[in-house]
């Protein structure tokens, strides 16, 4: 009779039901995985779905992001017109887009420079800002003009002891760059050209204008007197957002009222509008200016054109000449803003 080995039979059972174990866990844990898996795909989806419409500010709908290569420049800021500053005579300049402020040529614009009668656009913006009623005259004592006439300053053509409409003398500041009137408003307003200073340096301060001291109310060369072509550039974007400002500052011609010295009153051109062949230019024309010259600052011009549209502002300085030289300053101002209106020929 064979004998039956049980030890070994019951060693077979036991591995069959440990082989069966394995492959319950093996299928436990591969099912652990999947549903760890699905969980995980969940999450992330919901956490998508909460937060994409808070990064897009669009609510539930969809956001398909553009590729950085296909984002055009143009749909969200028209090119900036390319103007060269490589041909003035000017050594020292900036262009602006007046509404946008945006610099689009600049050249040594941050250079220190003298600004000749470019500092009477300072004075004309205070003598609007300080006086309540231009109508009201406004004196002009004799002792104004001694040192004008000794170191022969441009004069609008009033008289010593004459009374003149605050309004005349505004535009005889910015027309024919008249000295007396800045004197006459300076003393009105401050009892004084240096008080009056305090406060031009004040608004300057005011403005930003962080390259910038004035020493007088006139431009009348002194070595305290500097600033730089940014800086009055700033100083002219202010001023033509006042309404008077920007009305007197695009005037050609004027005529005061009546004086008992001039019972006809005095009729002005504006220096620029006088030097200026013709306003018109490629796209537009140049809408009016304030030009400036000593013999230390050479050639100035801050000047504003309307191009296709736009308005433009233009500072510039240096350029070699006087008044009886071709108006190197008024022929930069016409290259510049020719070209910015060929551009779009």
């Amino acid at each position: 009779m064979r004998e039956v080995n049980y030890n070994h039979r019951d060693t077979s059972r036991r591995r069959r039901r440990r082989r069966k174990k394995s492959r319950r866990m093996s299928l436990a844990h591969k099912v652990t995985l999947l549903v760890s898996l699905i969980f995980i795909l969940l999450f992330a989806a919901a956490v998508k779905f909460c937060l994409l419409p808070a990064l897009t500010g669009s609510g539930m709908e969809s956001y398909n992001a553009p590729p950085s290569s296909l984002i055009s420049t143009e749909e969200t800021k028209a090119a900036s017109p390319a103007v060269t500053m490589d041909t003035l005579y000017s050594p020292c300049a900036i262009l602006k887009e007046l509404d946008s402020g945006d610099i689009l040529a600049s050249r040594n614009a941050s250079e220190r420079i003298y600004p000749a009668s470019l500092t009477k656009i300072m004075t004309a913006l205070l003598a609007i800002e300080n006086t309540p009623d231009l109508d009201q005259p406004i004196g002009l004592p004799e002792e104004l003009f001694s040192e004008l006439y000794f170191r022969h300053a441009s004069v609008a053509g009033f008289q010593p002891g004459e009374s003149v409409k605050g309004r005349d003398l505004l535009y005889g500041i910015l027309l024919p760059s008249g000295a007396e009137c800045c004197l006459a408003f300076a003393n009105a307003i401050s009892g004084s050209e240096e008080a009056f200073t305090i406060l031009m340096n004040r608004k300057a301060e005011e403005l930003g204008m962080k390259n910038t001291r004035f020493a007088n109310s006139t431009g009348l060369h002194e070595e305290g007197l500097y600033s730089t072509a940014e800086d009055l550039s700033i100083l002219l974007a202010y001023a033509l957002g006042n309404e008077e400002f920007r009305k007197v500052f695009t005037t050609s011609r004027y005529t005061t009222s009546p004086t008992d010295i001039h019972p006809d009153g005095i009729t002005f051109v504006s220096s620029m509008f006088q030097s200026l062949n013709s306003a018109s230019i490629p796209g537009g024309e140049i809408l009016g200016g304030k030009t400036g010259y000593t013999s230390e600052a050479g050639l100035c011009l801050a000047s504003l054109a309307l191009i296709n549209g736009r308005e433009y502002i233009l500072v510039t300085a240096g350029a070699a000449g006087d008044h009886q030289t071709d108006p190197y300053h008024i022929l930069d101002a016409q290259n510049i803003y020719g070209q910015l209106g060929r551009q779009a020929e």
